[in-house]
């Protein structure tokens, strides 16, 4: 008799210890999903026979695509312009796609077939993605390291209004064309390099492109020139040209460097089918002068 009845306490404390468990799972569970931020997709249409564009805030940075019903590129000329279409007719099962814009932002799309779309061309303007009541935080990018892509646009944003020049005696002008490096600024590893360039003549001056660059400070005749390469991770406006009597600025973020003695960091703007080649030379000293730029309160930081 008492061995039934110790049979039947450990058997209900089995049965309760494992309720216990089971409702903390289920706790738990809920938990997770109550702290997991829902990004609601928005619904298009497309079809066979037509093109459906969508214009972003930003530049595409990848598109990942649910199926092969879907072919998707982004427009010549218009990194911002994402060109999706049915690679087949009448597709019945409703796919989706996903896309990262370089600010950092994660876009979910459901698509759907339909022969005659009633919209074909959509704006995802900052103002209609706020109106959805969700968002997300932004995606980081290994080149920025723990700053997202908005922080350091804001960064650049702010460094180009303020439009300070802190350092005077770093410039050229030649040819018609004057080129400033206006000053340089740091923050969480990475460099901002403010420049501008002045076209004094009428004749308009189009960029190829501007080069960085750690040389030698002298070169000497009948010896190998060294060059190590500083590729901008970030720029704040792509300027294809500076036309006549007209001025443009520019903002370049590298990774956080440091120059060798007998070196100079070159920075060269090449003129498109052109030579009014145009250099400025930045010494260690300068880096190491850079200005502080916070996460925080960047307006006076910068003042």
């Amino acid at each position: 008799m008492k061995t039934a009845v110790k049979n039947t306490l450990m058997i209900l404390i089995l049965m309760l210890g494992c309720t216990s468990i089971t409702h903390g799972q289920n706790a738990l569970c809920l938990s997770h999903k109550e702290n997991l931020s829902v990004i609601e997709p928005y619904d298009i249409e497309v079809t066979f026979d037509k093109t459906t564009h969508l214009l972003f805030p930003s530049g595409i940075r990848y598109v990942d695509l649910g199926s092969t019903n879907l072919v998707a590129s982004k427009a010549e000329d218009a990194g911002n312009v994402l060109r999706v279409k049915a690679s087949v007719q009448d597709f019945e099962q409703e796919t989706n796609f996903s896309v990262i814009t370089e600010d950092g932002n994660f876009y979910s799309f459901n698509v759907s077939y339909n022969s005659y779309p009633r919209v074909t061309n959509y704006s995802l303007t900052k103002t209609v993605i706020s109106d959805r009541g969700w968002s997300s935080k932004p995606i980081l990018f290994k080149e920025l390291g723990t700053n997202s892509p908005n922080m350091v646009d804001e960064l650049m944003e702010e460094i180009y209004k303020q439009n300070k020049h802190f350092i005077k005696q770093i410039g050229t002008r030649k040819f018609g064309i004057e080129f400033l490096l206006k000053g340089i600024y740091i923050n969480d590893d990475k460099f901002y390099f403010h420049t501008q360039i002045k076209n004094l003549s009428f004749v308009s001056f189009p960029i190829d492109f501007v080069n960085f660059k750690v040389v030698d400070k002298k070169k000497a005749k009948r010896t190998v020139v060294q060059e190590v390469i500083k590729y901008p991770i970030r720029v704040y406006s792509a300027i294809d040209e500076v036309e006549g009597k007209t001025v443009s600025r520019n903002v370049f973020v590298l990774d956080q460097f440091t120059i060798a003695d007998g070196k100079v960091l070159r920075i060269e703007l090449h003129e498109k089918n052109g030579s009014r080649l145009q250099v400025l030379e930045i010494k260690n000293s300068h880096l190491l002068k850079s200005k502080l730029v916070k996460k925080q309160h960047t307006k006076e930081d910068l003042e």
